[in-house]
C-alpha cells in the first residue's frame, strides 16, 4: 500500500447530459464521496452517512468489488483494507453516485495494487463499467467534460474555466437509471438524429463561449431523452418555469433524473435556491459549484476510528 499505509480518495459528484448532450457531456459538482483507507487483515467498510446505511460492510461492497475486479485485470491481488466511506451524493437521484463509486474503486485498486494507471486508463476502465464517459469523466477530470466512447476507446476533453453555478432540486423519490432508460426510444429517424445532434453541438458551443441564453435554449430543445423522461418527474415543468423566471438561464434533468439542475450565472444561485426551496418544501435544494479538480488521492495522518 502507498502513502504510508493510510490515504484518502475524494471523488466529486456529477451531472450528465445537460439536456441534449446525452451520454457524452457531464459536469463535476462539489458534492463528494470520501473514502479513507487503512491496511487491515480483512475487508471492512464503515460509514455514518445516512445514504450508505444499507450498504454491505465487507468485500461485497460495490467499491471493493470494483477495486478487486480492476486489480484482477492486471493480475494483481489486493491486500484487504478497512474503508471509512462517507458520501454527500444522494443515491439514485441522477447525480453520479454510481460513477463516483466506480472511480473510487479504480483509484483504490491503483493505490493498493500499485498499478500506476494513467488518468486515461482509469477513464477507460470506468467507462467500460458505466457504459458511457459523461459521469465518470467528470468525476475523474473535473470541470465540464465532453466524451465519446466507441470501439473500446474513449476520447474526452475537460474544460475548467466556465463561470456558471447550479441549483439542484432533488426529490425524495429515487429513480433508477434502468427504469429511466426503459422509456427511451430504441431508434431515431435520420432527420431527427441530425436535429438532435445539432442541438447538442450548439449546446457545447454556447457553453464554451458563455452564451448562457443560447445554452439554455439548447437544453430545452433536447430530443434524445428529456421529452421521454420528463413525465417521470411530476414537478419538472413547475420547477423549470419557476427557475427560469427567477434567474436560471437553463434547466435540465440531471442524468436520468429525478434531480433537476437549474443553471445560473455566478452569484445568482443562492437567491434562486431560496426561491425554489420556499415552493418545493418536500425536496432538497442545493447550490452547487463546478468541481475543477476531479478525483484525487492524498495522505492522511491518523488511523481510522
Amino acid at each position: 500500500m502507498t502513502l504510508e499505509n493510510r490515504f484518502a480518495i475524494k471523488v466529486p459528484a456529477s451531472s450528465a447530459n445537460l439536456g441534449p448532450g446525452f451520454d457524452s457531456i457531464g459536469v463535476a459538482l462539489d458534492l463528494y464521496l470520501l473514502v479513507e483507507v487503512e491496511e487491515s487483515d480483512k475487508w471492512e467498510c464503515i460509514s455514518t452517512s445516512n445514504e450508505l446505511k444499507d450498504m454491505p460492510t465487507d468485500e461485497s461492497h460495490f467499491i471493493c468489488q470494483v477495486a478487486i475486479q480492476t486489480a484482477g485485470k492486471y493480475g494483481r491481488d489486493l491486500h484487504p483494507c478497512k474503508l471509512k466511506i462517507e458520501s454527500e451524493i444522494p443515491l439514485a437521484r441522477g447525480l453520479g453516485s454510481s460513477a463516483a463509486a466506480i472511480v473510487a474503486g479504480i483509484e483504490l485498486a491503483d493505490c493498493i495494487g500499485k498499478l500506476e494507471l494513467s488518468k486515461k486508463e482509469k477513464l477507460l476502465l470506468a467507462t467500460e463499467l458505466e457504459g458511457h464517459p459523461d459521469n465518470a469523466g467528470a468525476s475523474l477530470y473535473g470541470g465540464l467534460v465532453i466524451g465519446c466512447y466507441q470501439q473500446m476507446e474513449v476520447d474526452l476533453l475537460s474544460f475548467s474555466d466556465l463561470s456558471f453555478e447550479m441549483v439542484a432540486v432533488i426529490p425524495q423519490e429515487i429513480l433508477l437509471t434502468k427504469d429511466s432508460r426503459e422509456v427511451l426510444p430504441t431508434t431515431f429517424s435520420y432527420t431527427k438524429a441530425v436535429q438532435a445532434s445539432a442541438t447538442a453541438n450548439m449546446l457545447v458551443a454556447a457553453l464554451l463561449s458563455q452564451n448562457w441564453g443560447l445554452a439554455g435554449k439548447m437544453m430545452e430543445q433536447d430530443l434524445f431523452h428529456q421529452p421521454h423522461r420528463r413525465p417521470l418527474i411530476p414537478s419538472y415543468r413547475e420547477i423549470e418555469n419557476l427557475a427560469k423566471s427567477n434567474g436560471a438561464f437553463g434547466v435540465a434533468l440531471s442524468g436520468a433524473g429525478p434531480a433537476v439542475i437549474c443553471f445560473t450565472e455566478k452569484g445568482k444561485g443562492e437567491q434562486l435556491a431560496l426561491t425554489l426551496q420556499n415552493v418545493f418544501l418536500t425536496m432538497t435544494v442545493k447550490v452547487l459549484a463546478i468541481d475543477n479538480t476531479g478525483s484525487h488521492v492524498y495522505k492522511i495522518e491518523n488511523c481510522l476510528k
